[in-house]
């Protein structure tokens, strides 16, 4: 696997490409902000510089390329496999008829003997995670490595966009399939948050909506506990996502990050699903623990890899807000732990896909650290 990069600017346009290369590839991956990918013309340009690559991106809250974390560009990475086969698919939200329906349909155009990982990108405020999760599983199996992420707009949470090959639109969700044994990939996943407050059980929920803590308005007993910081709700929700498990199965706790609202109903509409019955507490961010949340994300997913070797990060949006200055920080965690010879690309994103580390099986995170490492054996 041979793999090169380039960014685009507003100010400076595209970069000279880090290795020169012939433009051919098979796969170019492609990270922005919600302005370049609502213009689609530099998407369009990296499908003119690489042509019959597969060319799929995201709109993002955050764009990282190498060690660097940067806002309002698009960052590329082409990548081409000397013994991995690859395959891609879309499908829309509004089409299938619900984010369940959407993965099952995603699943079928890309399952087929040898698939070994799925890489996915979706819409991130159109879509409940959980349920494309859940839904693309119950097709490719459980065998294989899915990950990937929901995309970002910035901290506004409004218009995400998803292209494959095309103009990037609203609602999308696309995936790559990697198929044969040449593939070597890892994957980690770490959050680095900490729990307060007491324990609470989830007494009324319905998929991704929580309606009462304890029996009480869940709006209502989040607000005691955020106090001046309500008044900045949704967005300062960021900082303060909640920790859900099963009563007697808390090592499959998953975090969740709250993407909306209701005063009138005092619910909170999270990024994948709340199930009621589950435990569930507060969490907050210890700026030392996220770094180290990152580096231990990193030493999961190290592969022994001979050659070129890509790490794909999809961090969380909360994660990039609590650091602020820091954001840095956990990059360089990530390289350090990698290798100086790594090539990162990622995005801060809306949802972070990755296999759970208590029960292998693919989940919707929320406040992690996720990192996908890519390479290949030689089969000669």
């Amino acid at each position: 696997m041979r793999a090169t990069q380039a960014v685009w600017t507003s100010h400076g346009g595209w970069s000279r490409l880090a290795d020169e290369d012939d433009g051919q590839a098979d796969l170019v991956l492609a990270f922005g902000s919600s302005k370049a990918f609502a213009d689609a013309t530099q998407f369009q340009a990296l499908r003119q510089r690489h042509p019959g690559a597969i060319v799929m991106g995201c709109s993002t809250g955050g764009e990282i390329y190498g060690c660097e974390v940067m806002d309002e560009c698009l960052a590329a990475t082409a990548m081409r496999f000397d013994h991995t086969m690859l395959a891609a698919a879309e499908a829309s939200v509004e089409a299938e008829g619900g984010s369940f329906a959407v993965g099952q349909a995603l699943g079928k155009k890309l399952v087929r003997p040898n698939l070994k990982a799925l890489f996915m990108l979706s819409d991130g405020t159109k879509v409940n995670g959980s349920e494309l999760v859940s839904g693309l599983r119950s097709v490719i199996g459980a065998d294989v490595v899915l990950t990937g992420g929901l995309a970002g707009d910035g901290a506004d949470f409004g218009t995400t966009y998803v292209g494959l090959n095309g103009r990037p639109e609203p609602g999308k969700v696309a995936a790559i399939g990697f198929y044969g044994d040449g593939l070597l990939i890892g994957h980690g996943s770490c959050g680095g948050w900490d729990v307060f407050g007491p324990e609470r059980h989830i007494t009324k929920s319905q998929a991704n909506v929580l309606y009462e803590l304890d029996g009480m308005p869940a709006l209502d007993l989040y607000k005691r506990y955020l106090g001046e910081e309500a008044a900045q709700l949704p967005g300062s929700a960021l900082l303060f996502p909640l920790r859900v498990y099963p009563a007697d199965r808390p090592q499959e706790a998953l975090v969740r990050t709250i993407v909306g609202i209701d005063e009138t109903a005092k619910t909170m509409i999270f990024a994948g699903d709340v199930p009621q019955g589950y435990c569930a507490q507060l969490m907050r961010g210890n700026l030392d623990r996220l770094i180290e949340g990152a580096a231990t994300a990193a030493e999961q997913a190290s592969i022994p890899a001979e050659g070129e070797c890509v790490a794909i990060l999809v961090s969380c949006i909360g994660r990039k807000l609590l650091l602020g200055q820091r954001t840095c920080e956990e990059v360089e965690a990530v390289k350090d732990v990698l290798g100086p010879k790594i090539r990162m690309t990622g995005f801060y994103s809306y949802g972070e896909v990755c296999p759970h580390r208590g029960t292998g099986a693919a989940e919707l995170h929320n406040q992690t650290m996720t990192i996908t490492t890519l390479s290949e054996r030689d089969l000669a």
